[in-house]
């Protein structure tokens, strides 16, 4: 065994979580916090040019997970990128900033997160933002985290935006305000045009603090505990073993796979899945069930040119150095489109994505040529996926199941979502610019839809639920049955989010510092604990 090491608090995972965590705990001299990362820095150039993004899938810089059988998408699986660097997926994702619908925060209330209604968790989105456009009643000026309007806005996606309303869409110039639906260009975690991550916001600003220490290549192993109290963290670093104390609190915010694989791995899950690899069980709470995604199908269609295709030419580098702005300064799904497919329905079941490029093979291939996409996503699902161990090792890759079309409404949402897709297609606008589709289904039948989304339909990279508030974490995010231990990430969100994940994470990491701060009997961050 190596070095030991104690702080108050030690917090795992520098993700879009952790590092707003580190950031805000740090504010009180008086305490001591490690950050534990098994990434190393956020140092890639591809981490920090927005179009550059694609380029980190499947690098060193990509846990790189590769999901089970999807018995609703003919036994295909998904790969699933997570970052592996600081800012976790802040620094690896699109950059778009959603916050969701006032009523997924409301619906979380009335199922019994307590303290997590809509008008009690905006000052926290308020409080996390330096927005752009100014504070006003949705919006704050004075946060960590830059909001701004995207740098590129692609001709492409203004024609797509038009085909939209032709087709009876309203425009709305802010899903983050007074309602959701509509069609318009998304706000962006950027910086004069550079990716805004939370590495960037809420921990670089921090690292001077000596109250901090930041520790990479560290492969948390298992939770440390004394009876029913967590006491800290077994890493692997250099090829050894390290223990690291926590005094006050372990703050696990490994993210909604990696969270669920070290509870599990430190006895705290379901005995079915623990019993098969000798694990003992300390408390038998269903981590790494009730996993949410968002399904996501993607409408393409050729043209003669206007694209992303030849975006990374040498003067577009040249123009981004200088000011950045142009192509580079894209994050490539530019804007968005909030809909619901049927009457009835609270709030909307269906995202779009507007892109002036091709999507081809998960964005994991080039694109053939000129063209541009659009298409559902549910961003309600009613699918239930889980995380399991697939060997007792901590660097073993957890088994992935979403369960992606299992359930009728999830299909019904999508078929109709391909529906509206093709409509907005159809506008002239779009049609005079079209040479030809790239991927579409046969026909526009319900039979022939359906086929085309089981052969196509992949995540948006939202992963969430699996340590879900009320099963596993109480609504203060305390691990039920223990002290000490609370989970703070997208997994403790009891229902997924409608919309883009990345904010609503930050916003849960923002109102745990004041939580935890609480506890202490320290002053909270927004006053509203």
């Amino acid at each position: 065994m190596g070095d030991t090491a104690t702080y108050d608090y030690v917090i795992v995972g520098a993700g879009s979580a952790g590092c707003v965590l580190a950031g805000r705990l740090s504010e009180d001299p008086e305490v001591t916090i490690a950050l534990l990362d098994a990434g190393g820095p956020d140092n890639r150039p591809e981490a920090h040019v927005p179009f550059l993004w694609p380029l980190l899938l499947k690098s060193s810089y990509d846990w790189d997970l590769l999901g089970e059988a999807e018995p609703g998408l003919n036994n295909r699986r998904l790969y699933l990128p997570r970052g592996k660097m600081l800012g976790g997926c802040s620094s690896i994702n699109a950059m778009i900033y959603i916050r969701g619908n006032r009523a997924d925060y409301d619906g979380w209330a009335a199922g019994g997160a307590e303290g997590w209604s809509y008008d009690e968790v905006l000052p926290y989105f308020k409080r996390a933002e330096s927005n752009e456009r100014g504070e006003s009643e949705f919006h704050g000026a004075d946060g960590p985290l830059k909001v701004s309007e995207g740098r590129s806005r692609n001709g492409l996606v203004d024609t797509m935006l038009e085909a939209a309303r032709a087709a009876g869409h309203e425009a709305n110039p802010d899903f983050n305000g007074a309602r959701q639906e509509g069609v318009g260009y998304f706000q962006l975690t950027q910086r004069d045009g550079w990716r805004e991550s939370t590495a960037d916001a809420y921990l670089r600003p921090a690292l001077s603090r000596p109250n901090l220490t930041v520790i990479t290549s560290a492969m948390a192993n298992r939770l440390l505990f004394e009876g029913a109290r967590a006491t800290g963290v077994e890493i692997a670093r250099d090829g050894q073993l390290e223990q690291i104390h926590a005094d006050r609190e372990v703050i696990v915010s490994a993210g909604s796979y990696q969270s669920p694989v070290l509870l599990m791995l430190s006895g705290i899950g379901p005995a079915e899945q623990l019993a098969p690899w000798g694990i003992g069980v300390r408390e038998a709470l269903p981590v790494g069930e009730n996993l949410q995604d968002h399904p996501m199908a993607q409408l393409n269609w050729l043209t003669a040119g206007g694209s992303l295709f030849d975006a990374p030419a040498p003067e577009n580098f040249a123009r981004f150095e200088t000011d950045q702005t142009g192509p580079l300064a894209s994050n490539i799904p530019e804007a968005a489109g909030f809909f619901r497919t049927r009457p009835g329905l609270e709030a909307p079941d269906v995202q779009f994505h507007f892109a002036p490029s091709l999507l081809a093979d998960e964005g994991l291939a080039p694109p053939a040529g000129h063209g541009y996409c659009f298409g559902p996503v549910a961003v309600k699902p009613e699918s239930r996926g889980r995380v399991t161990l697939r060997a007792p090792v901590p660097d073993a890759k957890p088994r992935v199941l979403c369960n992606f079309l299992t359930h009728e409404d999830d299909l019904r949402s999508m078929v109709a979502g391909v529906k509206m897709g093709l409509e907005i297609a159809e506008q002239e606008s779009l049609r005079k610019l079209a040479t030809g589709a790239y991927s579409v289904p046969a026909s526009d039948s319900d039979s022939d839809i359906e086929t085309w989304l089981r052969a196509v339909v992949h995540p948006v990279y939202h992963p969430t639920s699996s340590c879900a508030i009320g099963a596993v974490v109480d609504s203060d995010l305390r691990v039920y049955g223990f002290e000490g231990l609370r989970v703070v990430d997208a997994s403790v969100m009891p229902t997924i989010t409608r919309g883009n994940t990345n904010a609503p994470t930050i916003m849960i990491a923002e109102r745990a510092a004041d939580l935890i701060k609480s506890a202490s009997g320290a002053q909270t961050v927004a006053g509203a604990a």
